[in-house]
């Protein structure tokens, strides 16, 4: 694993530069969903500490037997009716998908006297697949969106559809960059994060200007689902 963590950091220290900045300007999370505490332990001996994880049961398993200093982000669906158990456990979560949710998480927030840092979750593509704002009806919620005094908005997160070509991810990283460009000159607000770009096409992702790059199978190999 310290191999392939070493040529992810080269990956996208080189990416990072191709666009006019350094490695440290883009965070990795290691998405370690469906993959072992064991797993997760030999990655902080790499030194990794942020770990992604996008279903909320195995989740918490994990976090309570995993080293304190591990990080843990959000980065699937969350359902309403596990925001209460997962608010106090995630440092961020990265798929806020519809006003509903976040007004549901910020009243949840409010009453555990929680300020959640978030992103807004689009759905570049509009694939029916997928949970996520469309990104034409963002800009009519935003305000709404803002105006939940708990909730630490902080930027825009997406997945483009799944391609061979990590070129075809580009032009959904491109609309996500201007779409936040936008919202954040309109609604005079920061929106410095976005979280674009997994072990296919997280170069091109950084080129155009994901701070967050979320990476699972590039570090831990393929996963493995349990048979129903």
């Amino acid at each position: 694993m310290s191999e392939a963590v070493e040529q992810i950091k080269n990956r996208i220290a080189g990416a990072a530069a191709r666009s006019g900045r350094t490695a440290s300007d883009v965070e990795l999370v290691a998405v370690s969903k469906t993959h072992p505490v064991e797993a997760i332990r030999d990655a902080q001996e790499c030194g990794l500490t942020i770990f992604g994880e996008s279903k909320f049961q195995e989740a918490r398993a994990k976090i309570t037997e995993s080293p304190s200093r591990a990080r843990w982000h959000f980065i699937g669906h969350l359902q309403s009716n596990k925001v209460r158990a997962a608010l106090p456990l995630f440092e961020l979560f990265h798929g806020v998908d519809s006003l509903d949710l976040a007004a549901t998480m910020n009243r949840i927030a409010s009453e555990l006297g929680l300020f959640p840092r978030v992103l807004l979750e689009v759905n570049m593509a509009g694939e029916s697949s997928k949970f996520g704002f469309n990104s034409g009806e963002l800009p009519e919620k935003i305000e709404s969106l803002l105006e939940l005094d708990r909730l630490q908005i902080e930027g825009l997160m997406t997945i483009p559809p799944y391609a061979d070509n990590p070129e075809h991810s580009r032009p959904f990283f491109v609309g996500l960059r201007e779409l936040r460009d936008r919202l954040a000159t309109e609604c005079d607000v920061r929106l410095d994060t976005l979280s674009m770009g997994m072990s296919g096409d997280f170069e091109v992702a950084i080129e155009e200007g994901a701070t967050i790059v979320r990476i699972g199978t590039a570090i831990f190999g393929a996963r493995s689902y349990k048979q129903k």
